[in-house]
């Protein structure tokens, strides 16, 4: 979660710690405090002096604010906050790609549309390999076979409205998310939702797991990756949605909601 502090020895503030065990507690919070609590972070990590840890506290925020509907200010004051530590103390490339943090603010301007920025040319680079993701994801196929030993083509499903979604057993927002999706199946399959959830895990941790934790969709399996890399998928969960013309109508970077979810569907005529 700290990536911009893996490739140094980190050593913790009076003023840091605090934020980082409150930062580490916030998944443990119901939905209201987890709000709140983020909001508050976002302006505590902002009054911090300058200093690399600043910019990884503030990092590490903006990785999980995007779990579910933390709201629009909320979603501007954690890119606000990470917007200001990355002008004060700019990250480096990484291996002549846009640091994590810069990807990390780009994502939150492009995806979540809040009003954020940064003059270092990275965050441009940034914006613009996300733009190229999405181009990709619009004209992608993929036959993969579910649990049941079924094959599904995403373009063999034009008439549909497909939700295609990455996640994995060991993933809390995976989970989390998992009843409000096998909800939304159970509402709209007859109006022609289909739901292809794909796990890169092997098919027995995958069984097991649902075996306690039930869904009426099919999971699909993506043996080394090849649909993972595809979509250029490195954090999960993500959705994507596309219309019954097999166009992409929605994307999610991150844990979505039910109500979330129904926005997504909307956009591509399902409502």
């Amino acid at each position: 979660m700290l990536t911009g502090a893996q490739d140094r020895k980190v050593v913790w503030s009076d003023r840091e710690a605090p934020i980082l065990a409150r930062i580490r507690k916030l998944r443990s919070l119901d939905d209201e405090q987890r709000v709140r609590e983020t909001k508050q972070l976002a302006l505590d990590i902002r009054q911090l002096p300058v200093t690399p840890n600043k910019e990884a506290l503030a990092e590490a925020l903006a990785n999980l604010v995007t779990e579910g509907d933390p709201g629009r200010q909320t979603l501007r004051e954690v890119a606000a906050t990470l917007a200001q530590a990355l002008s004060e103390q700019p990250v480096k490339p990484d291996k002549g790609q846009p640091a994590n943090a810069y990807v990390t603010l780009a994502q939150l301007v492009r995806y979540e549309h809040v009003d954020a920025s940064s003059s270092d040319p990275q965050f441009a680079a940034a914006m613009d390999a996300l733009k190229a993701d999405d181009e990709r994801r619009q004209t992608a196929d993929f036959t993969l076979t579910d649990l049941e030993g079924k094959s599904w083509t995403l373009k063999q499903l034009r008439g549909k409205v497909v939700l295609v979604d990455f996640w994995a057993t060991w993933c809390p927002p995976c989970r989390k998310e998992m009843p409000d999706l096998d909800a939304l199946y159970r509402k709209f399959e007859n109006r022609g939702l289909v739901i292809l959830a794909i796990s890169d895990e092997e098919s027995g941790k995958v069984t097991a797991f649902l075996a306690e934790h039930k869904v009426s969709y099919p999971i699909l399996l993506d043996p080394g990756r090849k649909v993972n890399e595809l979509f250029h998928v490195e954090g999960i969960p993500k959705s994507f949605v596309y219309n019954r013309d097999g166009k992409m109508a929605a994307e999610a970077i991150d844990m979505r909601t039910k109500a979330q979810f129904l926005r997504m569907l909307a956009q591509a005529g399902l409502q």
